[in-house]
């Protein structure tokens, strides 16, 4: 899979500086992601949600700077995801968001969140990964 890299680089100080104020330490595999690209559109966006709800596509990657979809901006319009442990990464074309788990119970996981499920705790959060690098090798091309 290839990234189309649409933002700056970020520097290693710079993606330390940004956990350190929001207390959270990513999973190595997400940090490598952010150094490389910070963020961008995928060749391949395609993931499977669940059974129930079918397949998404993944719109863009949030990256860390003064870009529109940044991770900052993000973690501020979705507080209520990280009430639960989770930070969105990325979002689809119907504004649902890719969380990574940032929590001891959750940590480096990937959940989709359905916005339109508004549910307390994890009711509308559907798992997909249980790391970041094995969600990225888990994206297809639209069939």
């Amino acid at each position: 899979m290839k990234i189309e890299k649409i933002h700056e680089s970020l520097l290693v100080e710079d993606l330390e500086s940004f956990e350190r104020n929001h207390n959270i330490t990513f999973p190595k595999d997400y940090r490598d992601f952010l150094i490389e690209y910070n963020g961008g559109y995928p060749d391949l966006g395609n993931y499977k949600i669940s059974e129930e709800l079918g397949d998404s596509i993944l719109n863009i990657f949030y990256g860390i700077g003064s870009m529109y979809d940044n991770l900052e901006k993000k973690l501020d319009i979705f507080d209520e995801i990280l009430e639960i442990g989770f930070i969105p990464i990325a979002d689809d074309p119907s504004g649902n968001q890719i969380c990574i788990g940032i929590n001891k119970e959750y940590l480096g996981q990937i959940y989709h969140w359905a916005h339109d499920e508004e549910h307390d705790g994890m009711e509308n959060m559907y798992f997909l990964s249980s790391n970041f690098k094995d969600f990225l090798d888990s994206l297809y091309e639209d069939q």
